[in-house]
């Protein structure tokens, strides 16, 4: 099962209560919901580059897996990410002073599902593989 690739969201459950729960403003929460993003995940020589790409934001990260490294997250706040593969999913964990929040992305043949927690609150996003 390929981790890497190209995917379109489709689905979008509990996105602006988890948005909410983790910090982030209204207006923020108005454009991430207004945003239907595509992921493009490579992978060289065991360094992985994650861009997502909206009409309103793009982002990149690029990680070694189990390395901490800092991130600025979309709505422009500082963290400490660790992310890890444990079968076909990526586990991304971020410190954001004083919280924490998990997103873990399960992939399949025809997609992956991105399910976000912080605070005991839960999304989920699906996205299909379009590359």
């Amino acid at each position: 099962m390929s981790i890497t690739g190209k995917f379109e969201m489709i689905k979008s459950e509990n996105f602006d209560d988890y948005l909410k729960a983790a910090g982030v403003n209204i207006a923020k929460r108005a454009a991430a919901a207004a945003a239907k993003p595509t992921i493009e995940i490579t992978e060289a020589d065991g360094v992985y580059t994650l861009k997502t790409m909206s009409i309103f934001k793009n982002t990149t990260i690029s990680f070694k897996l189990g390395e901490e490294f800092d991130e600025e997250t979309a709505d422009g706040r500082q963290c400490k990410t660790t992310i890890v593969k444990d079968g076909n999913k990526l586990i991304q964990n971020q410190k954001i002073d004083p919280d924490e929040a998990t997103t873990t992305r399960e992939f399949s043949d025809d997609e992956m599902k991105a399910t976000f927690t912080t605070k005991d609150v839960t999304a989920t996003r699906v996205y299909k593989r379009i590359g």
